[in-house]
């Protein structure tokens, strides 16, 4: 029976799912109004914020009539104070976040005023309006710069490229956040406002304000009295928001505590975080000093004597009144060391201080000169000029009346079309630890990107390896993390996933061109880039979404003999005989075909050219670039420090094997344990070296569907505690600096990167003979052999005897003719062989004879 529920359940939800897709659909094809206006603060969490300033201010505008304006509220409120204000007036509505009323609303709005971020199935549309108040000038490290920013910020990054107006309230707030930390220089398209806050216009209140002001916070039990008012309003120091009920509890304590060592002259009051505030009103002992969520903070701020505050961007505003603010950070606080911030304690506009006794004590004494000094600098800095009381006229100036701001303000172009670098979006894949994600973080890491602005595009990373690979995105890269869907109704999305799978050279209708079109704008905004690439080549979903770009150049990357790709096992399945092909009929849409060798790229001109209808010139090629830093500093460990090695319960017997001082000679190779690698070839030639040379070893790194397969052909070849399957390893580098000589048996390779990472270690070499095996290394950096058990023994053979030395290699030299050729194939022409592009020099660099002698010094087996 609980299954029964369980499928009814996930069959209603997917109804409602389809439904609601239906009614954003519709509401998306119906005209805007333009003379309506959404606003929503902190996803529905009240009429609160910037977004109420600006609101109210509109209602007082006497040319501004026409207007008519719709709240987003949430339901874990009743919001009744707002709703009971406006009931009778007809030019106010409200509807209820992420309802169908919310979905239609925000589809056809002229204006959206937004404080924080619109979900995941927003989409702007041509003609409406979207300006972006973000929600206070940050202390705390925002966006890129703090810690895992990358992923966090996805969709604020989404938003913000999204909106025509980004308002800021002072030069600070331009520069280091929406520039520099969510990286919209270069990238945004609209105008930043510096016309400071509107809600600071809320600050200043006449007495007929500040009487109604106490009235409320006295109707809502919580009464000031004659008291000096002293607010207390820390920001959310949580890892998440799904549990801060604890937080909500040690705030109120904190409260208590204060309200007891200042006595009666003054009255305490706690203003929480969104995150907090709904867990904190359900505390009996909170009623009498929580702040209510439907009074505007900056309205409490007019009321307020001493604000006491942690990293909350609250005090910016409280600057505005010249007034007392006090820094109580607990010594249990981990929060700014771990989140980090822009400014340091000893910067700050008022004392710092670690206990409630010393807090009181602050609070009851004058500010000590100095203090009050360094607040009035604060002030002229953050808040200068534009605390006039008239923000809110000129951001309506600006956006509703198109008229200039009234001064002072400033109005900041983010993207200066005349000196803006050359904007390049990269598709890197799915991120699993393969060649393709390896050749991807290195390609990011060696572009010049004081010529370059990068961005790369990746599916919202969910599985560990994917996260873990994400977080080495090098940090000068635009990060697009695509989650949510395609907007549209699921009839009209199976039509297109269904002519695309059957037909996939077929035209795509007037409808899938909207469809792809809108998820173009969904995931970019306004963005635009001069070269758009598709670094993986495996899915046609990720190909068709960049094809639809705005006018750029396209390329695709083609990292292997594609043709043979298709009929490829994957765990006993030809996992791309459908979705490959459906690739390669939109090869003749891309400017560049690019292999990851000149090898490569002849064999896939020759095997589909015909079978795409691609022009043969536009196959062309740019190598991928080797990590050589990476594969060093990975050489100098010993295998005893991996950690599969270090935390094992027991010692692997294969680390056992290797220690073991008994003149044993070690092969290694590493690699998917799949069929094109063809391990089993290796095995059996292994075997027949052994016969002659009892001495030789085998490791074979790596994992894989073939994983038991290889191990009873080890088994029935009578080599067990000879020939040895290690798994995956973090760091196979230290285990093939610990070996002897490198070993390949695949049957093809796009680029052998493994290969050029064996040179970097220094090790001797042995390869069969594959299409592209000769542009990886010339010939006289490895013994090359014919693809048989025979060819591979004889090749062991040869490093036994001697006549196979180590690999010399130049990794720098060879990084620099690579990321030549890539910036003249992405810019159109195809590159010239540079001096120092060649795979090898004639001597070693320092670092490649230091990552030779590694192999014998590092893991002593002797």
């Amino acid at each position: 029976m609980h299954r029964v529920r369980r499928r009814l359940k996930r069959v209603l939800r997917r109804l409602r799912a389809a439904w609601e897709a239906e009614v954003r659909a519709r509401a998306r094809r119906r005209p805007i109004r333009s003379n309506v206006v959404l606003y929503e603060s902190f996803a529905g969490n009240g009429a609160l914020d910037n977004p109420e300033a600006i609101f109210r201010a509109l209602l007082r505008a006497a040319d501004l009539t026409r207007l008519r304006h719709v709240w987003v509220l949430d339901a874990r409120s009743s919001h009744r104070a707002i709703r009971a204000e406006f009931a009778r007036d007809r030019r106010v509505r409200f509807v209820r976040y992420r309802s169908t009323g919310y979905f239609r609303a925000l589809s056809r709005a002229g204006y959206l005023i937004n404080n924080a971020t619109f979900p995941l199935e927003f989409q702007k549309r041509p003609g409406q309006i979207y300006l972006n108040t973000w929600h206070g000038t940050p202390l705390k490290l925002m966006g890129y710069d703090m810690p895992g920013g990358a992923a966090a910020s996805a969709n604020t990054l989404r938003n913000f490229v999204s909106a025509d107006v980004l308002l800021s309230q002072n030069p600070f707030m331009t520069e280091r956040m929406y520039l520099e930390a969510y990286k919209l220089a270069g990238a945004f398209r609209g105008r930043i406002l510096e016309a400071g806050y509107p809600r600071v216009d809320r600050q200043t209140l006449d007495a007929d304000e500040r009487a109604a002001a106490l009235a409320r916070l006295s109707e809502a039990g919580v009464p000031v009295g004659d008291g000096r008012l002293v607010l207390y309003a820390p920001t959310w120091t949580g890892d998440d928001f799904s549990s801060p009920d604890d937080e909500a509890a040690a705030l109120v304590d904190t409260v208590s505590r204060l309200q007891q060592q200042l006595g009666p002259q003054f009255r305490v009051l706690l203003k929480t975080h969104q995150a907090v505030h709904h867990f904190a009103r359900r505390d009996p002992d909170a009623r009498r000093v929580l702040v209510p969520n439907d009074i505007p903070t900056n309205v409490v701020l007019g009321l307020t004597d001493t604000l006491i505050t942690d990293f909350s961007s609250i005090f910016f505003d409280f600057l505005a009144l010249d007034r007392p603010i006090v820094f109580y950070v607990p010594p249990s606080s981990e929060y700014l060391v771990q989140r980090g911030a822009y400014l340091t304690a000893d910067e700050l506009p008022g004392p710092t201080v670690r206990d409630v006794q010393k807090l009181a004590e602050v609070i009851r004494s004058a500010p000590p000169p100095a203090v009050a000094e360094r607040r009035l600098e604060w002030r002229d800095r953050f808040i200068g000029s534009t605390g006039d009381d008239r923000a809110s006229e000129r951001v309506i100036d600006a956006i509703f009346r198109g008229a200039p701001m009234r001064q002072p303000a400033r109005e900041i172009v983010a993207t200066d079309e005349t000196t803006r670098k050359r904007s390049m979006l990269i598709y890197l894949g799915g991120m699993r630890s393969n060649g393709i994600t390896s050749s991807a973080l290195n390609l990011l890491r060696a572009m010049d990107h004081d010529i370059f602005d990068v961005s790369i595009l990746i599916a919202r990373p969910r599985g560990r390896q994917q996260r873990a690979n994400q977080a080495l995105i090098d940090p000068r890269v635009r990060q697009f993390h695509r989650a949510g869907g395609m907007n549209g109704t699921k009839l009209g999305i199976f039509r297109l996933q269904l002519r695309e799978r059957l037909r996939p050279s077929a035209p795509t209708t007037r409808s899938g061109e909207r469809l792809w079109a809108d998820e173009w704008l969904r995931l970019f905004g306004e963005c635009r880039f001069d070269d758009v690439i598709d670094f993986s080549g495996y899915g046609r979903f990720w190909s068709q979404l960049l094809l639809h770009s705005p006018a750029a150049r396209r390329s695709i990357w083609l990292h292997n003999d594609l043709a043979a790709e298709v009929t490829r096992l994957v765990w006993g399945q030809q996992r791309f005989r459908r979705s490959l092909p459906a690739v390669f009929a939109l090869y003749p849409r891309f400017d560049e075909l690019v292999s990851v060798s000149a090898s490569l790229a002849e064999v896939n001109r020759t095997r589909l050219s015909a079978l795409s209808g691609a022009d043969p010139a536009a196959f062309v090629s740019a190598r991928n670039l080797v990590d050589v830093e990476r594969v060093t500093e990975g050489a100098r460990h010993s295998v005893g420090e991996l950690p599969e090695v270090a935390e094992a319960e027991e010692v692997p017997e294969w680390v056992a094997a290797m220690a073991a001082d008994d003149g044993s000679r070690w092969f290694v190779t590493v690699g998917r344990l799949s069929p094109e690698k063809n391990q089993a070839r290796l095995i059996a030639a292994f075997s027949k070296l052994h016969a002659q040379h009892p001495q030789a070893r085998l490791l074979i790194v790596g994992a894989g569907p073939l994983r038991q397969e290889l191990a009873g052909e080890i088994a029935a070849r009578g080599l067990d505690g000879l020939a040895f399957l290690t798994g995956a390893l973090s760091n196979p580098f230290a285990v093939m600096a610990a070996a002897d000589c490198f070993v390949l048996s695949s049957n093809y390779e796009g680029q052998p990167m493994v290969l050029l990472e064996a040179a970097v270690v220094g090790l001797p070499i042995v390869t069969v003979d594959f299409g592209s095996v000769r542009d990886a290394l010339p010939a006289d950096a490895m013994r090359v052999v014919e693809q048989s058990e025979g060819g591979l023994a004889a090749g062991m053979a040869a490093f036994l005897e001697g006549a196979v030395p180590p690999a010399r290699f130049d990794g720098a030299a060879y990084n620099r003719g690579a990321t030549r050729e890539f910036e003249r194939v992405v810019n159109g022409s195809l590159p010239d062989e540079p001096a120092d592009s060649s795979p090898s020099s004639s001597s070693s660099s320092a670092r490649t004879a230091a990552a030779a002698s590694t192999h014998i010094e590092r893991f002593p087996r002797r």
